[in-house]
C-alpha cells in the first residue's frame, strides 16, 4: 500500500445497482471515468455512500477488486468496508482488501469502541488491528452510522505518531475542533480531509489537505478548483465557497438517489436503484431541485470561473 495520500478531492463513491438489485458494474465503470474527468485526486470506495452496510462481504470484495482493476491510472484508491462487529473478522477482511492493491485501508471510527466506551478502549482496539493487519497505510472515517464517534485530538495524535495513518475523513463540522485536530497531526504523515462543505475553505486555510464528502458526487470540479486555488484567488475562492455551502443542502434531500439522478443528468447511464432508499420516493419536486442545482452550478462556472 502507498503510505502517501495525495492532497485534494476524494469523492465518496456511490454504488450503482441493477433492477435485479445486483451491483451494476457497467455503471461503476462509467462512474470511474466520470470521477477521472473531474480531475479528482482519488476515490474513497466501499464507504457509507457506497451503501457498504447493505453489501455482503462477497460483494464488498468483488466491488473493490473490480474498481482496482479498472481504476484510471492517475487516480488513487482508498477503501473501507469495515463493518463487521467481530474483531477477528475485521482483521481477516482488512487483509483481503489490502491484497487487492488499494493505496490505503480506512477504518470506521465507531468500530474502535462502543458508544459508552472511552478512548482507552478504542486505543487498545486500534493497537490490535495494527498488529494483525499486513499494511502500512491506513485511514479513519468518522462515519455517522451506526453512531458518530469523533476522534479526539489526543487519540488522533497517537494514531499519527504510529506513522501508519495517512488519512482522516473528518465529520465534526466544527472549525475549532478541526483546528485542534490539524494541530495534533502537524509533522506527521496523517492528513485531514474535511467532509463538510460549509467549513471547507476555512479548514483549507488552517491546513486541511482537501475534501472527501458527498457533494463531490454532484460537482466535484468545483471542489477540485477550490482546493487548488483557494490561496491564489482569494476573492473567487470565497464566492465558490458560498455556492458550495449553499448547494450542500441537497445532501439532506434524498441521498444517494439524488446523486445518482445528478449523474444521469451528467450523461451517465445509471439507474436510481438503492438499497438504502426507496427510489420511487424520489419525487418530481426533488428531481426539479437537483436539475435547478445543476443549472445554477453550470451558470456559476461560466460566469465566475469562465469555464
Amino acid at each position: 500500500m502507498n503510505n502517501g495520500i495525495a492532497d485534494g478531492v476524494w469523492p465518496v463513491m456511490i454504488t450503482p445497482f441493477t433492477e435485479n438489485n445486483t451491483i451494476d458494474y457497467d455503471g461503476v465503470l462509467e462512474l470511474l471515468h466520470w470521477y477521472d474527468s473531474q480531475n479528482v485526486s482519488g476515490i474513497f470506495a466501499v464507504c457509507q455512500s457506497s451503501e457498504m452496510f447493505f453489501l455482503t462481504w462477497e460483494e464488498r470484495l468483488e466491488l473493490i477488486t473490480f474498481i482496482r482493476k479498472n481504476l484510471p491510472s492517475k487516480l488513487g484508491l482508498i477503501a473501507s468496508g469495515h463493518v463487521e462487529k467481530d474483531l477477528q473478522e475485521q482483521i481477516r477482511q482488512a487483509n483481503r482488501f489490502i491484497e487487492t492493491g488499494i493505496d490505503s485501508y480506512v477504518f470506521i471510527s465507531n468500530q474502535f469502541a462502543s458508544q459508552d466506551e472511552g478512548d482507552d478502549v478504542a486505543k487498545k482496539r486500534i493497537e490490535t488491528l495494527l498488529s494483525n493487519i499486513d499494511g502500512n497505510s491506513f485511514g479513519v472515517y468518522e462515519c455517522p452510522y451506526p453512531y458518530k464517534r469523533l476522534l479526539t485530538p489526543e487519540l488522533l495524535s497517537w494514531c499519527a505518531k504510529t506513522e501508519k495513518f495517512g488519512f482522516l475523513k473528518d465529520t465534526c463540522c466544527n472549525l475549532s475542533e478541526l483546528k485542534a485536530k490539524i494541530k495534533a497531526v502537524e509533522g506527521t504523515p496523517l492528513k485531514i480531509y474535511n467532509a463538510n462543505a460549509a467549513t471547507l475553505l476555512e479548514s483549507l486555510k488552517m491546513g486541511a489537505a482537501g475534501y472527501s464528502g458527498v457533494m463531490a458526487n454532484f460537482h466535484a470540479g468545483l471542489y477540485v478548483w477550490l482546493c487548488a486555488n483557494y490561496a491564489k484567488q482569494k476573492e473567487t475562492a470565497s464566492q465558490v465557497q458560498d455556492l458550495l455551502g449553499m448547494a450542500s443542502i441537497v445532501e439532506c434531500q434524498y441521498y444517494p438517489v439524488n446523486a445518482k439522478y445528478h449523474c444521469q443528468l451528467e450523461g451517465l447511464d445509471l439507474n436510481l436503484f438503492s438499497r438504502v432508499q426507496d427510489f420511487t420516493q424520489f419525487t418530481s419536486s426533488r428531481r426539479l431541485e437537483v436539475e435547478q442545482l445543476r443549472r445554477t452550478v453550470n451558470l456559476f462556472e461560466t460566469l465566475v470561473l469562465g469555464k
